[in-house]
Order: structure tokens, then C-alpha cells, then sequence
């Protein structure tokens, strides 16, 4: 069988309000685990306490996704940067 081979390249990643993404998605998990916070007695009866740490895990590792996705959002900004004061640099060759 003859080994699979890509015919066209691949598109540039889309790029969007990544921070603003994952900012909303750790909210929603958060108001996730509040509204669930009243109902912890009916959740423990039917062995659904899980879904209650669920969503509070979920908030938790949003948070460190807002982190990262605000350093990485940070490092890309002072990459264009960077790369624009050395194009308009005197003598530089684009």
C-alpha cells in the first residue's frame, strides 16, 4: 500500500479572540458549579457528585488556560513587533 501524501499544503491556522475564548469558557464553568452548588444533596444521593467537581475542575483549569493563552497572545504581539522595527530599520532587506 502506497504511503498517504498530502496533494496541497495546509491553510494557515485561524487566529481569533483566543483569550476572550477561554475567558468566557471559564466563566461558564464556574456558573456551571454554582448552580449546582444548591442541589450538592440531590447529586451525592444519585451518584452524580461528580458532575459538580467536574465543572469546578473545569474553571480551575481555565484559569491556567487564561494564563497561557495571555502569555502566548503577549509573546506574539512582541514577535510582530519585533519583526516590523526590524523591516523599517535603515539598510534592512525585506
Amino acid at each position: 500500500m502506497a504511503k498517504w501524501t498530502p496533494k496541497h499544503e495546509a491553510p494557515e491556522p485561524l487566529e481569533g479572540p483566543v483569550v476572550a475564548t477561554i475567558t468566557g469558557g471559564t466563566i461558564l464553568w464556574f456558573v456551571l458549579f454554582l448552580v449546582q452548588l444548591p442541589f450538592y444533596g440531590w447529586f451525592d444521593d444519585h451518584g452524580h457528585l461528580w458532575w459538580v467537581w467536574t465543572c469546578l475542575a473545569g474553571a480551575g483549569l481555565g484559569l491556567i488556560g487564561i494564563w497561557y493563552v495571555r502569555g502566548r497572545d503577549a509573546a506574539l504581539k512582541r514577535a510582530a513587533a519585533a519583526h516590523h522595527d526590524q523591516k523599517d530599520a535603515p539598510g534592512a532587506t525585506a
